[in-house]
């Protein structure tokens, strides 16, 4: 029999997206084959402790997107390490060996999870991961620095104006007012699934949108507001990645926020594949391939656009850890590219195997 691939699904984490994050390891879990995986179930709670859960009750109200939350009564306390040529977790309590980790799945969206930071401890332990490295990881977080990559490679983005926290007063608002046209969203440099996002309509709301997003953020992001259609594309890959068919958002909210995301059953509609020419299909598909090689990302992410009324295509921004619940973009746009939930996972694991394969041939000392 084929031995199993030890896998330890991490979720969770201290980001405002934290329990977006344990939606997606639940809908993950579950659709892991357990013939060919053993699941180690890795939660990260807000305050930063790793907990190894019991597959049984790790999540409280894990029915509820409202409440759901990790079972801490029932983990037990872990820390990751490196033993020469195999990633361990090791009980805290005990000191013991709890597992040996083949690969790391990484499923925390927003910051330390996202942005490059677990992602470079995962480096210094010399793991094998799913998604994107440490650079791909901070530039798809970090929209301000990503927009003006995406920039320079001729790649169409909105206008937008940036803020720090300790540069900001009442003269800012003066700045956008003239540079931009009401309305504008007002956003959180890094951060993600929408949190901290306002659209705001005249200045009492521009000012309370920017209060709002540095709740989150010490630098913001302003940006016009371009009238058209939401369509966003999977991407799939590592060196070669595919993209899968376009697919567009309806939103019944003003916008497509976190309360359309994952609260609102009904607060947005996906129509997939999305009802545009074959040609504009196309200038997506190319156009989110050309942002994930950009940006340096690796295995998966999502690219998000909007498409103007004469078919002007502006990229909004790239996920490289997109959502991955039921009612997710990204394993719904692959799916009906002819890849189903479960060979998608596997996929991913295998271009994390073969990333760290990779990696392993290049010299580690130099030899004249």
């Amino acid at each position: 029999m084929k031995k199993k691939i030890n896998i330890g699904l991490v979720f969770g984490g201290r980001s405002g997206e934290h329990e977006v994050s344990l939606q997606s390891a639940k809908s993950i879990y579950e659709a892991l084959d357990k013939d060919k995986y053993n699941v180690f179930l890795i939660g990260i709670d807000k305050q930063g402790h790793w907990l190894l859960g019991n597959p049984a009750n790790y999540l409280l109200n894990a029915q509820n997107p409202k409440l759901i939350a990790l079972n801490r009564s029932s983990a037990t306390s872990i820390v990751p390490v490196n033993k020469t040529d195999s990633s361990e977790i090791i009980s805290l309590q005990s000191g013991k060996e709890l597992a040996k980790i083949d690969v790391f799945f990484p499923i925390i969206h927003g910051t330390y999870g996202e942005d490059g930071s677990l992602q470079g401890m995962l480096e210094i332990l010399n793991c094998a991961y799913v998604g994107s490295g440490v650079i791909g990881s901070a530039l798809g977080m970090d929209k301000d620095v990503q927009k003006r990559l995406l920039s320079l490679a001729g790649i169409n983005v909105a206008c937008f104006m940036t803020i720090m926290k300790s540069q900001y007063s009442k003269s800012s608002l003066d700045k956008i007012v003239q540079k931009f046209s009401l309305p504008v969203f007002v956003k959180p440099a890094n951060l993600g699934s929408s949190v901290g996002i306002s659209k705001a309509h005249n200045l009492k709301e521009l000012e309370k949108a920017i209060i709002d997003a540095f709740k989150y953020d010490t630098k913001i992001m302003v940006e016009e507001y371009i009238k058209g259609r939401e369509i966003e594309c999977s991407v799939l890959g590592n060196n070669e990645p595919v993209a899968s068919v376009p697919g567009e958002v309806i939103s019944n909210h003003e916008f497509y926020s976190y309360e359309a995301k994952y609260i609102d059953e009904n607060g947005a509609g996906l129509k997939i594949p999305a009802d545009l020419p074959e040609k504009v299909v196309k200038e997506v598909q190319q156009t989110a391939v050309k942002t994930f090689l950009t940006l340096e990302c690796y295995g998966f992410a999502r690219v998000d656009f909007f498409l103007t009324a004469n078919n002007k295509l502006y990229v909004n921004e790239i996920n490289t850890i997109p959502g991955f619940t039921k009612i997710s973009m990204f394993p719904k746009l692959f799916g009906a590219s002819g890849i189903p939930y479960s060979e998608l996972l596997n996929k991913l694991i295998n271009l994390a195997l073969d990333k760290k394969k990779e990696k392993d041939k290049l010299a580690r000392s130099y030899t004249p």
